[in-house]
């Protein structure tokens, strides 16, 4: 979708617009979402950063998922002078950003990761006023490089049925924080197995149970995140958190990886990696897991499956470990 075909379909009479799931981990789905929510979400963020009309804002991701709607949507609701640059992992390497001053970007953490090794996008980069990084987790090693910017770097928490996120997180500077603060008018609680209940009901109907399995700070109102239920892998009766073991790892591994599982006849499910890396040192596995975590196997791949929003993309990611033992089996 352009950028003037975004604005048709939001110029028409039509209280609804069609958005989809961001597909992580799974076929995305279609969802019909309101624009006054649309509205009331924007209003809550630009409020949050303290924009003022005129202030700039940078599109630099696709206008088919919410994240890039919103982008314009907050552009709509405060008067924001909108820059649009074409998708990619590079948004900062246009001339036209030496000139520019930035006050807000929305990316995604490959593109903030893919900027730093540029050392003039890193520039540009810091440079920004609030960057607001979504769709997925921040890597420790990248969250402790974005800590000594000079702005505000933001971890935002939210999904497509919550339209762009419910609460944000600083990652730069003093104020830096593994706790989510919600926005204005959002409440958070647990359900009974743990997983994050959201209640926001400016752009929400009705409580919303997540599947990130969370905890509440004793504050009763921060929170920070675990892991997604479905991401758990049930080995021989303990319960592994795929993003645990991957934060775990990160901090000892520089090439792209990540986390899957394959079904097993003795342990039920078993733990597997795939990785770029043609060699994975099982020592450094050893020293950065708890022994019943190493993974039972590591596949080689060219790359990360992704979304298309960054994310990576966990049901690619299972049906390649799952194909590789097929394989295996058929010899």
């Amino acid at each position: 979708m352009t950028l003037s075909e975004f604005y048709s379909i939001w110029n028409t009479p039509s209280p609804t617009l069609l958005v989809h799931t961001s597909g992580s981990t799974g076929k995305p789905k279609p969802l019909w979402v309101e624009k006054r929510r649309m509205m009331a979400s924007a209003r809550a963020t630009n409020g949050f950063l303290s924009l003022n009309p005129g202030d700039t804002s940078l599109l630099c991701m696709p206008l088919d998922y919410i994240a890039g709607k919103m982008v314009v949507v907050r552009a709509i609701e405060r008067g924001l002078d909108l820059i649009s640059v074409t998708p990619s992992n590079h948004p900062l390497a246009s001339a036209w950003c030496t000139d520019k001053h930035i006050d807000v970007a929305a990316m995604v953490p490959s593109q903030v990761w893919s900027s730093l090794r540029v050392e003039e996008e890193a520039a540009r980069l810091q440079a920004i006023r609030h960057i607001i990084i979504g769709g997925g987790a921040i890597d420790s090693r990248l969250e402790e490089r974005l800590r000594s910017f000079p702005n505000a770097v933001w971890s935002s928490y939210g999904m497509t049925e919550t339209l762009s996120h419910i609460a944000m997180r600083r990652v730069s500077g003093p104020g830096a924080s593994l706790w989510y603060t919600p926005m204005p008018c959002v409440s958070v609680s647990l359900a009974s197995d743990g997983c994050l209940v959201i209640d926001a009901p400016n752009v929400h109907d009705g409580c919303l149970k997540t599947n990130d399995m969370a905890e509440i700070n004793p504050d009763g109102q921060r929170f920070r995140i675990i892991g997604r239920k479905d991401n758990v892998i049930c080995s021989g009766g303990i319960k592994l958190h795929i993003e645990d073991m991957e934060h775990k790892i990160a901090s000892r591994i520089d090439t792209p990886f990540c986390i899957t599982k394959r079904r097993d006849e003795k342990f039920g499910e078993v733990a597997v990696m795939l990785s770029v890396a043609h060699d994975i040192d099982t020592a450094v596995l050893s020293e950065c897991l708890r022994r019943y975590e190493i993974p039972k196997e590591v596949i080689h791949v060219s790359s990360i499956p992704l979304t298309e929003t960054g994310k990576t993309d966990r049901h690619a990611a299972l049906l390649i470990a799952e194909q590789e033992a097929r394989g295996k089996h058929s010899h």
